[in-house]
């Protein structure tokens, strides 16, 4: 006997179960944030739909805790680059590094935090351009190249930026041209006098809230991927 024919799914069953994971990837991260729904609506939409955010907001208002929670629940690796004037691009990208093996001397490449699926550079503006470029360069093409030899970045590549609305002194603000490699710029407020006392009952308790990831394990870049393509 013959193998069974493998039975089609129609668009609208896929579109159905996309707002399932969707649903389901907004729950596990609103275990851990507080309030912030519209902000983190946007950022998932854009991962879902291949591209990278820019968040403007002042310190404190969980900025760094929300992408790592929205990495965690999408079963996704997560490394976040912190921006400092005397940030250069190797430190970014990765270096050739020399090593020695079996007596032999070799260069080896070392790669750097941009080489995750998601990637948060917190306070991008502080970083020079030179350095600014290595982060936007990778976000256009998903690849990076040093000393002539070209690393891809494995899919799903994700970049959410943040930048201070405030002390701007001493800052690099982005030009128009590299803004528009961001598809949403978002404006993060603060919370509301009700959602910081829900903040105060969980940073100051006991219990700890765990997030699970919708995807089983191993399957999350391939998943997405398929997503992607269903948006597109």
């Amino acid at each position: 006997m013959g193998a069974a024919p493998q039975q089609q799914v129609s668009p609208n069953e896929r579109v159905a179960d996309f707002r399932q994971t969707f649903g389901r990837a907004e729950a596990e991260v609103g275990r851990v944030i507080v309030g912030h729904r519209e902000v983190m609506r946007k950022v998932l939409t854009a991962l879902f739909a291949g591209g990278h955010v820019l968040i403007e907001g002042v310190p404190g208002l969980g900025k760094t805790l929300m992408v790592k929670t929205a990495a965690e629940a999408l079963g996704l690796s997560f490394k976040r680059i912190q921006f400092t004037p005397d940030l250069m691009p190797s430190d970014i990208v990765g270096t050739q590094v020399l090593t020695e093996s079996d007596g032999r001397r070799e260069f080896r490449f070392k790669a750097g935090p941009i080489f995750a699926h998601v990637v948060l550079g917190d306070e991008i503006n502080r970083a020079t351009p030179k350095t600014q470029s290595a982060v936007l360069e990778a976000m256009e093409e998903r690849q990076v190249t040093v000393f002539g030899t070209t690393y891809p970045l494995d899919p799903p590549f994700f970049v959410l930026a943040t930048q201070n609305p405030i002390e701007l002194e001493g800052t690099y603000p982005l030009p128009e041209a590299q803004m528009d490699r961001f598809m949403f710029k978002v404006v993060m407020g603060s919370p509301k006098p009700e959602e910081l006392r829900e903040i105060l009952n969980r940073t100051t308790g006991a219990i700890s809230y765990q997030v699970h990831s919708i995807f089983d394990a191993g399957t999350a870049p391939d998943k997405i991927e398929e997503i992607r393509q269903l948006v597109r």
